[in-house]
């Protein structure tokens, strides 16, 4: 299977300049660019960096571009104007993104570059003359986001942002100049601004180059992963952990689970169509978003760490015994599940359960809490309880810990002290 037949059999191109097998047919130097707007990717961009890592594994150059400069104005969304960045924030930003990348990417190789080398040393002058004179206003009005913007009441557009389609226009005509780049990739979200610097270098240069423009990837109900969309997993564990990274993962629904398996994983082509036969011989045993979410979380956070999340996931809401779990796994658990502490004397002067399901945010109070227990809600240590006014006793802990579950997705675990 060509590099081509494989991306258009994972779903990966959506809009090409020419023939994806034009394009391909011979190894060229890629980009793909992302503005500093947050300290850390999300699972949306997540899926563009590993289209960039198979580019790379296939034999393409590859060059990430960070916006520093275009960071701090931002391309035009569909409502309201982005929040412009200061200068400190967009630098703290870029640090964090390219330290993001370069751990996912590993050893495969790669350069970065920064757009504010050269459009914070723009003259106004000489750019309108050699970059504007290429734009039509009537093209840019044209364009989707920008004419909603202006259909609808009680909106507008800045000329900041109106001009956001020049300057990644003249991100492509440097990079080409100055590192030789000749595909850039991104999302179909960015189609027509990548065709801007398609265009430019064309009029500009006589050359042609080419853009390749691959799917918004989309949650259960069809919104992109994104920051705007309110919905954005991250990558960086101090803003999405990694058990809730993996979480994320395995608890998607069987629809699209296929699609995902494509676009975030290496595995071959046919070993995805092998599990997807198992997965839908047994669907309640997930082992479609099983092996996503361990992958996934492998390429994230490390091995390590994933099989530490696996772990936990598995005794929160799993079958794996708590009190098994190694230290760390145990560790994540108790970091990621409420949990309540009861001593040994509390034991022994008879401590209702009902008045731990309170403590660990189960009931409100009392009497919610037995409706909980006598409605069959509630199983202690794998047990189901129905006794209101059961007690816990020290039966119901191994090696310190007890397990509590409300339902499937509800836990707590309550520590002997």
């Amino acid at each position: 299977m060509t590099l081509v037949e494989e991306l258009r059999a994972r779903g990966l191109i959506e809009h090409s300049s020419a023939e994806p097998e034009k394009v391909l047919q011979v190894s060229r130097t890629v980009y793909i660019g992302t503005d500093p707007t947050a300290d850390s990717l999300h699972v949306g961009h997540l899926a563009w960096v590993l289209l960039m890592k198979r580019l790379g594994e296939a034999g393409n150059k590859l060059v990430f571009l960070i916006g520093g400069a275009t960071g701090m104005i931002g391309d035009p969304k569909e409502t309201g104007e982005r929040p412009m960045l200061d200068t400190k924030t967009v630098a703290k930003n870029t640090r964090a993104l390219k330290a993001q990348l370069k751990g996912i990417l590993g050893r495969t190789p790669f350069k970065m570059v920064d757009n504010a080398d050269w459009l914070m040393r723009a003259r106004l002058i000489p750019f309108l003359r050699e970059v504007g004179k290429y734009f039509t206003v009537n093209d840019l009005m044209k364009r989707e986001i920008i004419k909603k913007r202006l259909e609808t009441p009680d909106e507008s557009i800045s000329y900041t942002e109106f001009t956001y389609a020049l300057l990644q226009g003249f991100d492509y005509l440097m990079l080409n100049e100055r590192h030789g780049v000749d595909l850039q990739v991104g999302g179909s979200d960015q189609w027509t601004n990548m065709l801007s610097g398609v265009d430019l270098i064309r009029k500009r240069l006589g050359k042609q180059v080419y853009a390749l423009g691959m799917p918004l990837v989309t949650d259960a109900a069809g919104k992109k992963f994104g920051k705007t969309e309110g919905n954005a997993v991250w990558l960086d564990p101090k803003k999405t952990s990694p058990f809730s990274f993996y979480q994320f993962w395995v608890n998607l629904p069987d629809a699209g689970i296929e699609k995902y398996l494509n676009v975030y994983t290496f595995l071959p082509l046919s070993e995805i169509d092998a599990l997807m036969e198992r997965h839908r011989r047994n669907e309640a045993a997930r082992e479609a978003q099983q092996t996503l979410a361990r992958l996934v979380t492998e390429t994230v956070h490390g091995s390590r760490t994933a099989a530490q999340a696996a772990t936990a996931s598995g005794a929160l809401f799993g079958t794996t015994p708590f009190s098994e779990l190694p230290l760390g796994a145990r560790g994540i658990a108790l970091a990621e599940a409420p949990s309540v502490t009861i001593t040994g004397k509390d034991i022994e002067k008879g401590f209702p359960l009902v008045e731990a399901l309170i403590a660990g945010g189960f009931a409100a109070s009392k009497s919610e809490a037995r409706r909980l227990v006598e409605g069959k809600g509630i199983t202690l240590s794998g047990m189901r309880i129905e006794d209101p006014e059961r007690k816990l006793s020290l039966a119901d802990f191994s090696n310190g810990y007890a397990l509590v579950r409300k339902g499937k997705q509800n836990v707590l675990i309550l520590v002997l002290k």
